[in-house]
């Protein structure tokens, strides 16, 4: 059974550490901490309205899953925050070559990370209106974000 310790600023590792001010917690809190460690970091870089880019890595023969990396632009940059996301989101990882792995078909897997994104960043909406949706002003966080492949 894996244990874990996580910290005041919901910092979590899977293994022993030897410094102070860890304590041992459950799985489940070592993943909420993750989890909201990951919305923490996110919420630094992006903003509503923010492009978020999706790469397509692999797709599977009988088209039912694929995996893809999440990029933003950092000062003109590319940046992977793909891990974070992952985490953030719920979403499965490929821990070789680092991708999010989305199972389905039928749909724009790209933005449909992108909307799971938005939603974990700001699940209440956001507080000023970050576009238009059916000619109504946009709060919806699932839509804060612009989603664009590469």
């Amino acid at each position: 059974m894996t244990r874990y310790w996580k910290t005041d600023d919901d910092s979590v590792l899977d293994f022993e550490p030897s410094g102070p001010g860890w304590i041992p917690c459950s799985a489940r809190e070592g993943k909420e901490a993750r989890q909201r460690y990951a919305v923490t970091k996110l919420r630094q870089w992006i903003r509503p309205g923010q492009g978020v880019y999706t790469v397509l890595t692999h797709c599977a023969s009988n088209g039912m899953s694929r995996r893809l990396k999440v990029i933003i632009a950092v000062d003109g940059s590319p940046f992977n925050i793909t891990r974070y996301v992952a985490q953030a989101c719920g979403h499965r990882m490929n821990d070789n070559e680092g991708s999010i792995v989305m199972g389905g078909c039928g749909m724009d897997m790209g933005f449909a990370v992108v909307y799971s994104l938005g939603h974990a960043l700001w699940p209440k909406g956001t507080r000023k209106p970050h576009g238009v949706r059916n000619g109504v002003p946009d709060r919806d966080g699932g839509y804060a974000l612009k989603h664009g492949w590469l």
